[in-house]
């Protein structure tokens, strides 16, 4: 039968989600913990709705996999916790149909980045935040918001991404809504929703918000880079 989990992470000690011999993800030991958990011969084949970059934390990550029928999926999450937790947490256990998919079923993803805009750095926000000492104006930061709202081809903000049989994937995603806001006093909150995010898009469309930002580049110049 196939289960649903909702995951949380602190990514910090993690070489991102997806699983990578020879590193530490998400993905992986999650994987592994399940295997031990169910006393399988190998770990489950684990599904996710994005695959984050390192360093990148999650609240509501889904994942799906399938189990033996008859699983008590409530005491599987509790045991879960119990070896993984704190730094990873998974909630809300769920059977679903076999249909159902955490990748192909999702209809969006949301990421938030963080912008720490202070004269003085704060070490507790250092794993959770990019430092910008210099002034931002949240006005000019919310007009380079528009340029990439729509249906667009990524490829000026995306490493290039090649599929399993040798070929080019497709970097053109539908982003829903972006948006900037004040979080608390000294924080800049920026939030996009999308069809699916290519590889390190997010980092590399707010850093280039920031230079709008800074004033090193003009809102309108978005959208000749977009073409580009």
């Amino acid at each position: 039968m196939r289960v649903r989990l909702t995951v949380a992470y602190d990514g910090s000690g993690f070489h991102g989600f997806a699983a990578n011999e020879g590193v530490r993800t998400v993905g992986g030991e999650l994987a592994d913990v399940i295997r031990r958990v169910l006393r399988l011969d190998e770990p489950v084949a684990l599904t996710c709705a994005g695959r984050t970059d390192k360093g990148v934390h999650a609240i509501g990550q889904v994942v799906s996999f399938d189990v033996a029928e008859g699983t008590d999926v409530v005491e599987l999450a509790r045991r879960i916790n119990r070896i993984v937790g704190p730094q990873v947490a998974v909630r809300d256990p769920l059977v679903v149909p076999d249909s159902f998919d955490a990748r192909f079923s999702a209809v969006a993803r949301t990421y938030r980045y963080v912008v720490w805009n202070h004269p003085v750095p704060d070490p507790f926000r250092a794993g959770r935040a990019w430092y910008v000492a210099a002034p931002l104006e949240i006005a000019v930061l919310r007009l380079a918001c528009d340029p990439f709202i729509g249906e667009h081809d990524f490829s000026a903000f995306c490493r290039a991404a090649t599929r399993a049989d040798g070929t080019a994937a497709p970097l053109t995603r539908r982003v829903i809504s972006a948006e900037w806001d004040r979080g608390e006093p000294g924080e800049l909150v920026f939030t996009v929703t999308a069809s699916s995010f290519c590889h390190q898009m997010v980092r590399s469309v707010v850093g280039t918000m920031v230079e709008v930002g800074l004033g090193r580049l003009r809102a309108g110049e978005l959208v000749g880079i977009i073409a580009s």
